[in-house]
């Protein structure tokens, strides 16, 4: 009966693919909300990555010192890992779960990125995950932080606390279109502040985000958070733009 009751459940509410909307079924496979398809698409990255700042680079680079979009630069956290580059299925996502009803879409991508990094971020020793936060006027108008989404299930992942506000968005920055890295460093100087409950002296911080672009954002909020008293800081986003 219990069969019956789901297949009949399928039959009148279809799943759909959170990124093609194929509905599941007819041998149709599915994973954490994706169709076979989309989710190969997301989970398989064919680029090459720098290990600093995950930013794509070329299958003989040296990346010993960083990559040529971070060599010299002093960014304040100590590595940051991706899920893929900012392209094709992972853009489509990425842009749904930013939709007002996306909070469903981010914690499904949160662990479609556990199952995928947990093993890497489980040899960091980490003690806590910290999302990015937005400011309350976007949040509000949204809904939902996507980087909260993904953050709570990279937690749970791991087995290890979320510090679901940990940080604070000081100023409702705009969005980082500037040109430049250091005009995009310079909108997000002194956004971030720790919340007054947040303990972070000797921590090893998993900061999340969906995103990085220059990687100003995520340097900023990392320099919040060691200054706080964080030992280190390791930055883990979907998408590297």
């Amino acid at each position: 009966m219990t069969e019956l009751a789901s297949g009949l459940n399928q039959l009148i509410f279809p799943d759909y693919c959170l990124i093609c909307d194929i509905p599941e079924g007819d041998g149709n496979k599915f994973s954490h909300g994706l169709c076979g398809m989309c989710h190969d698409a997301v989970t398989n990255d064919p680029l090459p990555a720098c290990p600093w700042c995950a930013a794509t680079v070329g299958p003989h680079a040296d990346t010993g010192n960083g990559c040529l979009a971070c060599k010299g630069k002093s960014f304040a956290f100590d590595a940051a890992i991706r899920l893929g580059s900012y392209d094709r299925q992972l853009r489509e996502v990425i842009l749904r779960m930013k939709a007002a009803n996306g909070e469903s879409v981010a914690e499904q991508m949160g662990r479609i990125l556990c199952a995928r990094l947990c093993s890497k971020l489980s040899k960091l020793a980490l003690t806590t995950v910290v999302p990015v936060p937005l400011h309350w006027q976007r949040r509000f108008a949204r809904g939902h932080n996507q980087a909260a989404g993904i953050g709570r299930e990279l937690a749970t992942g791991l087995g290890i606390p979320f510090a679901s506000s940990g940080l604070r968005r000081l100023r409702n920055t705009p969005q980082q279109g500037q040109p430049t890295a250091s005009a995009r460093q310079e909108n997000v100087k002194g956004a971030f502040g720790v919340s007054r409950r947040a303990r972070f002296v000797g921590e090893t911080v998993l900061l999340v985000d969906d995103v990085m672009t220059t990687g100003s954002t995520a340097s900023e909020a990392a320099r919040v958070i060691k200054k706080a008293g964080a030992r280190s800081v390791f930055v883990a986003v979907l998408a590297r733009r």
